[in-house]
């Protein structure tokens, strides 16, 4: 018996002229059947759908990009991984190869970059709460120790007494860079004066030496120019240290915050077109530094968090179709077995969704939900799509 044919309904399909409208862009799918020369159906045979796939050879041309970009422009630049934005030890080891330090935000990724192999003065300690048996380890090993709060410097000054030495530490800054809202909740404020005025309880107490200044302005940072008015800043407060109290600042760690070439929800232009390269993010940073007397000599090192810049592009979730439906206002819906629980991104993110089979069918307005029971889980609320199947694939 021959097999049943699949019904295609009657499509009126709407002709758009150019490549991108007020609508988004126009749809041009090409079906992506294979990861790095690895088939998509070689893989969920092997180990089952949903199923995250990560490129190595992603992650190392992504980190080498930003290296070489901010190399190239500033005479001392190090990197660090960022462990909150992705912490799996394939992920963190590859990068470390790369020549990437640690920054880690708790005593668990503390623990974790450690058993990698990272030494202690190749791990930059951030976060609001470092435990005290954390801070400890970490002063003893030689950890860059940023002090985010005044009870965290009378944390550090007993650990200090403690070991009968003086501990090198840096302060976390939150400034003003002309991004709203400022992320405040971080660190020492710097334009009312509480960053000055954690320094001069810093320097008076006579346990701790300040050696760095950390700011950090926020997530997906889409304008490059307010990281020149932060590194500015932080230059200028860095001069106003040496000359009130004596202490030179060794190094400026400028965070993360670097957007990738993902489209947020709301972005008219795709994701590559309107976030900055990393050039554009190392010629803000490198030419406020070095036009500032602070480089004069021995410059600052130059430490960068940078994250989801580095990762984004290198991620993938392999899906499958599990049922389809026609909804209320007569749009496709799809449902697949990874939901918001798995692609958290999607609450922010237009994913890309495209097909891992060969398609011969027009492109339809298709809402994409997941697995679970919650009328939040919606992948895509609207994206053009093929007619697709219970069994056929798609990768995020």
């Amino acid at each position: 018996m021959a097999a049943k044919k699949h019904y295609e309904k009657p499509l009126i399909e709407r002709q758009v002229a150019g490549l991108i409208n007020k609508f988004g862009r126009r749809g041009l799918v090409r079906p992506m059947d294979e990861i790095d020369g690895v088939s998509v159906a070689s893989l969920v045979q092997r180990h089952g759908s949903p199923l995250f796939v990560l490129s190595e050879k992603t992650l190392r041309q992504k980190y080498r990009q930003a290296r070489q970009a901010f190399s190239l422009q500033y005479p001392r630049v190090q990197f660090a991984w960022s462990y909150k934005t992705n912490h799996l030890n394939a992920v963190c080891a590859v990068f470390h190869q790369e020549g990437a330090w640690a920054e880690v935000v708790s005593e668990a990724e503390y623990e974790r970059a450690r058993g990698l192999g990272v030494p202690g003065p190749q791990i930059i300690y951030n976060g609001p709460y470092k435990s005290q048996q954390s801070l400890k380890q970490a002063a003893e090993e030689g950890a860059f120790l940023h002090i985010d709060h005044l009870d965290e410097m009378f944390q550090l000054e007993k650990i200090a007494a403690d070991l009968g030495r003086k501990l090198p530490v840096a302060i976390r800054v939150n400034l003003d860079a002309g991004i709203y809202p400022v992320w405040s909740r971080f660190g020492f404020n710097l334009e009312n004066g509480e960053a000055a005025h954690a320094v001069r309880r810093l320097t008076s107490g006579r346990r701790l030496t300040l050696r760095g200044l950390h700011t950090h302005l926020g997530t997906f940072i889409l304008d490059a120019d307010a990281y020149r008015r932060a590194a500015l800043k932080l230059a200028d407060f860095a001069l106003s240290i040496e000359k009130d109290f004596g202490a030179r600042v060794q190094y400026l760690d400028l965070g993360g915050g670097f957007a990738s070439a993902n489209t947020l929800l709301e972005q008219y232009l795709p994701g590559e077109h309107a976030s900055p390269t990393f050039e554009q993010y190392a010629t803000a940073i490198s030419g406020a530094l070095l036009d500032s007397p602070l480089v004069r000599g021995q410059p600052p090192l130059l430490l960068l968090e940078t994250g989801r810049a580095l990762v984004d592009e290198a991620g993938c979730l392999i899906t499958t179709v599990v049922g389809k439906r026609t909804l209320a206002d007569g749009r496709r819906g799809l449902i697949i077995d990874a939901g918001v629980n798995l692609a958290f991104t999607a609450f922010w993110y237009k994913l890309d969704v495209i097909p891992a089979q060969a398609f011969d069918h027009f492109l339809e307005d298709t809402v994409i939900y997941g697995p679970l029971c919650m009328n939040i889980d919606v992948v895509r609320d609207n994206i053009r799509l093929p007619d697709l199947h219970p069994g056929d694939r798609l990768v995020l």
